[in-house]
């Protein structure tokens, strides 16, 4: 297993949208391993494929107080979404030290392949709800902060660009 490194907003390859997965083989699971743990180091309870630079469609996130449910969606989809809807603050290990108030579905209904490639549905509400759809708009080239103001999306990409100046001093 490795560790994978982290696209970091605003980089533009963040913006592309993920192809499906034709076939779950030996490498897509690597790939989720990969993921796995570098989810799990970061720390983080979600990771699309996308902010590892991999433009195919997967998913891992483990959202427990114990790190210990890994989920996986391959090639997932939102098939319903509730009318109401919640506010949650959201953060993202492509937008380090950022957290902003999103509203999003309040419950969902997702599917998706497991690492073996057998398809699978769930209902999803509260936070794995908010998870899942913050996970999916990566794969769709879509990062949270564009669901904020545009001065506030000024301020963050102003913050980020700062805090790499800072980290290439060191």
């Amino acid at each position: 297993m490795a560790l994978l490194p982290i696209l970091r907003y605003p980089d533009p390859r963040l913006f592309k949208t993920a192809k499906p997965v034709q076939v779950v083989d030996d490498r897509i699971r690597q790939l989720v391993r990969d993921m796995a743990e570098t989810m799990y180091d970061a720390p983080g309870v979600g990771l699309a494929a996308t902010q590892v630079d991999v433009h195919e469609r997967v998913v891992v996130m483990d959202i427990s107080e114990d790190s210990n449910e890994l989920r996986v969606l391959i090639n997932p989809e939102i098939i319903w979404r509730s009318d109401e809807q919640q506010v949650y603050q959201e953060g993202c290990l492509s937008v380090p030290g950022i957290y902003e108030e999103v509203k999003r579905a309040d419950q969902v209904r997702v599917r998706a392949l497991n690492e073996n490639g057998e398809a699978y549905e769930f209902e999803a509400d509260g936070l794995l709800a908010v998870c899942v759809q913050h996970e999916l708009d990566h794969l769709n080239g879509k990062v949270f902060v564009e669901y904020l103001s545009p001065l506030k999306q000024g301020r963050i990409k102003t913050k980020l660009r700062k805090q790499e100046r800072e980290e290439l001093k060191v």
